[in-house]
């Protein structure tokens, strides 16, 4: 084992091709990229991440500048479950959501990455192994599209190898949400697995509306329909909408998902690794779901949540975003035939582009 020696943050700004919308966060035009380096005693290196839609990156790389240094510097850097509740516990008065456990997502990640490439494995290996081959859908943020535009773009997801798909509802008229989950079914045909995300738009009486009106249109789950504070919203809409629900981008512990589950809230739950408190948080969460005979499912960061599902027996779908990343990272996911591919490369196989990143540093 080696020590915990340096810890780097970067803050960048990535902006985006094409301007994109959901019907809470508005028009999205760029991302924050917030990174951590972390470097032992031995030479070795860790990276990890995590990301904002825009806004409150700064307060994340501040407490990863100001707050965490001191507390784990010096630590053995494998002991990562130490080193977890450590962070925890120490930012939990001004923590236990927002932009700390953002922050130690992002950190938790990089130990992670850390103790693989120390060890010479994969991420997934390390984690268990289960299949390097993950089922992957395109999350589309496209709520402003035209049904032309949505459809365009779906065929050139499907142009990338993806044979699922995630489409936005919330629009101002239910009806023009039905119509377009109509033109997309019509346009992929029975039994191509088809999501919709509602992005917390609705009430809960709207969102069974919803569920209801969409139940012809065989989806595989209708996602983030209310806001995530609502568990018993969700467990209604469980009972009388008709369609599976999709949870969990919006939670921020393993606590918040076991509420979910023993309320039978949730068909799918959806951690995001960089939110949800990094590796170790998500695996617990996984295995959570597993102990319930749930399938678990992602958000964001696919390039490392390919290894956390690859390591799930109970993993349901991968999420690939179209975050802009790609521009910047050596290696991007690779699909075949559906499948993303867990890298076999040591620690999550991310590099990142350094050099090109520092001209959008914050």
């Amino acid at each position: 084992m080696a020590r915990i020696k340096k810890i780097e943050t970067g803050l960048y700004r990535i902006p985006l091709t094409i301007t994109l919308s959901d019907s809470t966060h508005g028009e999205i035009t760029a991302f924050e990229l917030i990174t951590v380096r972390i470097h032992d005693g031995d030479g070795a290196e860790g990276v990890g991440y995590t990301y904002t839609v825009g806004r409150n990156g700064g307060a994340v790389a501040d407490i990863l500048r100001r707050e965490i240094p001191g507390m784990i510097e010096g630590r053995e850097a494998d002991d990562t479950e130490a080193i977890w509740h450590q962070v925890w516990w120490g930012l939990h008065y001004g923590g236990r959501g927002g932009p700390p456990v953002l922050a130690q997502s992002a950190l938790d990640i990089a130990l992670w990455d850390l103790k693989a490439r120390r060890a010479n494995l994969p991420l997934h290996r390390l984690l268990g192994g289960f299949d390097a081959r993950v089922p992957c859908y395109a999350g589309g943020i496209d709520l402003d599209l035209s049904v032309a535009e949505l459809l365009k773009q779906t065929d050139g997801n499907l142009a990338k190898g993806f044979r699922a798909i995630k489409m936005k509802a919330g629009r101002p008229d239910l009806a023009s949400d039905v119509a377009r989950v109509q033109a997309m079914r019509k346009h992929l045909g029975d039994g191509f697995p088809l999501m919709v995300d509602a992005n917390m738009k609705w009430t809960v009486e709207e969102a069974i509306r919803a569920a209801r009106a969409f139940r012809p249109y065989d989806l595989t789950w209708l996602e983030e329909p209310i806001i995530p504070d609502d568990v018993g919203g969700h467990a209604r809409i469980m009972a009388a909408g008709g369609v599976p629900i999709a949870a969990g981008e919006n939670l921020r512990s393993l606590w918040e998902f076991k509420n979910y589950i023993v309320a039978g809230a949730v068909s799918y739950p959806e951690p995001d690794v960089t939110n949800c408190g990094g590796v170790t948080a998500f695996m617990k969460i996984a295995r959570l779901a597993e102990a319930f005979n749930l399938p678990v499912t992602s958000h964001g960061a696919h390039d490392v949540t390919v290894h956390l599902l690859a390591a799930c027996p109970n993993r349901s779908y991968l999420e690939a975003h179209g975050f802009g990343l790609d521009r910047y990272i050596e290696h991007p996911l690779v699909l075949n035939d559906g499948m993303a591919l867990a890298p076999p490369r040591p620690g999550h196989g991310i590099n990142f582009d350094w050099q090109g990143l520092s001209r959008l540093a914050g």
